[in-house]
């Protein structure tokens, strides 16, 4: 029977999500824990990758085992024997086709920004004390609705065959001296979001235009954007599938 596990975590302590040589990745503990619950080996199938140090409020990873499970009971034994900072949301039982990565249709992230020095949110926002004109940021933000080409704010090295994502949700709100960027996409590119936030700063700050970044967007050369920002402030925040394809626990 295939299963969805919908998980969160605290990203600081883990090199992303992605099972890796030498590493401690949150995938190699969510399968330890469903090993050892069911007691024989299990591997698990993630709906995308998340970077070191990134965060997710909703993750999920697929997973096949011979015997059914009893949901309730699985959740609560697997968060007994998962770190406290791993946790199971929900488990949905689902067709055997489906796919934690290839059936998703859409992924949302939130990259999280404080004004002032905040020693409790210094893992889970980047602090950056300059003044930011957000009405700038976001005249920019719009042009990256709509499906483009955005190799300019990929890693360089990476597998994928193009760099074409079709945005859906692009802006910057605030909050109690906090800003936030919304981003959603059908997928995005490894350190994509990162990239973006970066540069999107330089406007913020004076250092670009939104002309010079409509500009970017175009050139598709990485070294024409801003940098990467700070991981501890990404955090993965949803991950959309069909209606059809998980059944309520």
């Amino acid at each position: 029977m295939r299963y969805f596990i919908e998980i969160s975590y605290h990203g600081l302590a883990y090199h992303g999500w992605q099972i890796q040589q030498n590493a401690h990745t949150v995938q190699a503990e969510i399968n330890e824990a469903l090993s050892k619950y069911c007691g024989a080996p299990v591997e698990t199938v993630g709906s995308g990758r998340t970077d070191t140090g990134v965060h997710a409020l909703q993750q999920f990873c697929h997973v096949d085992l011979i015997k059914p499970l009893d949901i309730t009971t699985a959740i609560h034994k697997l968060n007994a024997i998962l770190p406290p900072d791993i946790a199971v949301i929900n488990i949905h039982n689902v067709p055997d086709d489906a796919h934690a990565r290839f059936n998703a249709i859409l992924r949302s992230y939130q990259y999280h920004i404080s004004w002032n020095k905040d020693p409790f949110s210094q893992n889970i926002s980047y602090y950056f004390k300059h003044t930011l004109d957000l009405e700038e940021m976001n005249r920019a933000s719009k042009y990256l609705i709509g499906q483009k080409d955005f190799k300019s704010f990929s890693k360089v090295k990476t597998s994928v065959d193009n760099f074409i994502c079709t945005i859906s949700q692009a802006h910057w709100k605030t909050h109690n001296g906090r800003c936030c960027f919304y981003v959603s996409a059908n997928r995005f590119l490894r350190g994509m979001v990162r990239a973006l936030v970066g540069t999107l700063l330089d406007i913020g700050t004076g250092k670009l235009t939104v002309q010079q970044f409509e500009d970017i967007i175009k050139t598709g050369d990485r070294r024409a954007a801003g940098r990467s920002v700070p991981p501890h402030g990404l955090f993965l925040k949803e991950v959309v599938y069909p209606e059809h394809l998980l059944m309520p626990a």
